[in-house]
């Protein structure tokens, strides 16, 4: 008997596509992460855990949500970290060969991101460009050094948050995925995806009380090639600083 599961993604696949799909076409399912080579310094992040910070009501967090620009220099904590990692792209369970179920809705559940990291003010961090491993809830250091918040800031289209926010997330898609069970189709949902993402940053900043605002407007082969993509396999969405908010 067939696993009820892959056939509820056949099912959609068939509802949903446009063109030949990967899958279709016999090609093998993409892997469900995508880290640089060779062997970059991996550090491991505290366990998520919610109930270490102040319990808020989800209705609270939607009416407080806003984009905020100016933040303290107060460092923001691991735990912090940790936890913002996890309710944005932690994996809750795989089945091998078949999905990894992220904490954020995705088509199919193809969960097509990835999430790059320019850290400037974390406790126990150095100032630099990382990349959460999601398997192994983990960070991989790809450099530091340099001005690279500035560079980030240009990147951005010279917005000052990018280098005063204590993290700047980077989301970047590996179409693949998405296309292997939805063709042409797939590259709709991407973006689709990235809102799931970003909004459920916002609202995990909230418990945190931390400041948030999102960055659609970056020089894409630029950032592409700040990050070390090639701008087709893989390429930067989205984008958004994270900082802990000014006393009022």
């Amino acid at each position: 008997m067939q696993n009820p599961i892959v056939q509820e993604f056949m099912n959609i696949t068939k509802l949903c596509n446009m063109g030949q799909s990967g899958r279709e076409k016999g090609m093998p399912l993409p892997g469900f992460e995508k880290n640089p080579q060779g062997a970059p310094e991996t550090i491991a992040l505290p366990a998520p855990d919610p109930s270490a910070f102040p319990a808020v009501d989800v209705a609270q967090a939607i009416q407080q949500r806003e984009s905020v620009r100016d933040y303290s220099h107060v460092p923001m904590t691991m735990g912090e970290l940790s936890l913002l990692l996890w309710c944005t792209q932690g994996i809750k369970r795989v089945i091998p060969n078949i999905v990894a179920l992220r904490n954020v809705p995705s088509a199919g559940a193809r969960n097509a991101f990835e999430t790059f990291l320019l850290v400037n003010n974390v406790e126990g961090l150095e100032s630099g460009l990382y990349k959460y491993a999601a398997l192994d809830h983990a960070l991989l250091k790809l450099a530091s050094g340099g001005n690279l918040a500035q560079e980030y800031a240009l990147a951005c289209d010279e917005q000052d948050h990018v280098k005063n926010g204590n993290v700047s997330f980077f989301w970047t898609a590996v179409p693949d995925r998405m296309t292997w069970s939805y063709a042409e189709r797939g590259y709709r949902y991407l973006f689709i995806d990235a809102g799931h993402v970003c909004q459920n940053l916002y609202l995990t900043a909230e418990k945190l009380g931390l400041g948030v605002c999102a960055i659609g407007h970056f020089d894409d082969d630029r950032l592409n090639s700040m990050l070390g993509l090639d701008g087709v396999s893989q390429f930067a969405v989205y984008a958004a600083t994270v900082g802990k908010k000014e006393e009022d």
